[in-house]
């Protein structure tokens, strides 16, 4: 075993209001026009946001700018600048095929109820946690040493005092019942009331790790918000966790069946996918099992057969943007 260490981010903090304000661009044009081609990248910071991209879409009355406004804030000064899709890459997709190539990763895991490693879960819990009780842009961040306790915790919110934060954490470590020598680095810079976009610069995308499963499980690269279900470095990964939490669930009731629920250590299915840009079947669709590899049979995995399957034409990507992509009873996490 080893140190294990995941962080989160509140929805407040810049990069994640970018990543709402893309996505919710996305949920507008699918809640019109369920076939729209969309790419929005927002780039936002003092008093600025632009946003941009490609878009291909019967709807044309969208306000992006109510849009922007609804999200971060109505003291800001928006650019927009969109065009449509490129036709050299619709070429490809409107034949069926994925919309650019890349590799994608899934990921499941029993070692918690969300099927998720177990420091991204607590930190991630614990950013909520605090979020409830002060909506704005924080950091929280958890260690889990060797042995399995608690190592370390770091808490960073904006507008909330010192003393005040740690008596969260402290609730939070309680309720929790964690166990550990454990370190608390609570606003370690001092107290701060300068945040989101006031105080940074945010960008689309730049949260990958976040998103995903924590810096211990690989990522394919590809960022998640502001595409349509077209692009497979979204809809594949996606359907990339919904194989891994399949293969766990089969393999969980294949031990309770002949009795064989193992020692405690947790199960772990890791799935890659692979696609290359116009082409409609992956290149690579291996399930890894606790360290054993096998090639994915019985999915259709076109892009069109994940649309399909994931119902992903629906508007329902502004939430996915908020505190990762997985975990929270998405259709590829049920």
């Amino acid at each position: 075993m080893f140190y294990r260490t995941a962080e989160s981010v509140s929805p407040k903090h810049p990069d994640k209001l970018c990543d709402q304000i893309s996505d919710a661009i996305l949920d507008a044009y699918l809640a019109k026009d369920p076939d729209s081609r969309v790419a929005a990248e927002v780039c936002g910071g003092h008093g600025v946001v632009f946003v941009t991209g490609e878009i291909t879409s019967k709807a044309t009355d969208i306000d992006i700018e109510k849009i922007v406004r609804r999200i971060a804030g109505d003291d800001l000064e928006v650019h927009t600048k969109i065009v449509k899709q490129s036709p050299e890459i619709a070429q490809g997709v409107d034949t069926g095929g994925a919309g650019d190539q890349g590799i994608m990763i899934g990921y499941a895991t029993d070692e918690t109820p969300e099927m998720l490693p177990r420091e991204v879960v607590l930190s991630r819990n614990l950013n909520k946690y605090i979020y409830t009780k002060y909506p704005y842009d924080g950091k929280t961040q958890v260690t889990i040493a060797p042995d399995g306790t608690i190592s370390s915790i770091v808490a960073s919110f904006q507008n909330v005092p010192t003393k005040e934060l740690e008596q969260l954490v402290k609730e939070f470590i309680a309720s929790n019942k964690l166990e550990g020598a454990l370190e608390l680095h609570i606003n370690p810079a001092g107290d701060w009331n300068q945040g989101g976009f006031d105080a940074d610069t945010g960008l689309t995308g730049r949260k990958l790790i976040v998103d995903n499963y924590g810096p211990r499980i690989a990522i394919g690269g590809g960022c998640y918000s502001g595409k349509d279900p077209s692009k497979v470095d979204r809809s594949a990964a996606y359907m990339a966790r919904r194989i891994a939490v399949d293969y766990l669930k089969k393999l969980k009731a294949a031990e309770k069946h002949l009795g064989l629920e193992g020692d405690g250590t947790p199960h772990e299915v890791l799935v890659r996918l692979a696609y290359a840009i116009g082409y409609d079947q992956p290149l690579e669709k291996t399930v890894i099992i606790d360290g054993h590899a096998e090639e994915i049979t019985g999915y259709d995995l076109s892009p069109n057969g994940i649309i399909d399957y994931l119902k992903l034409k629906r508007p329902i990507y502004e939430r996915t943007a908020r505190y990762g992509h997985y975990g929270h009873a998405f259709p590829w996490d049920d």
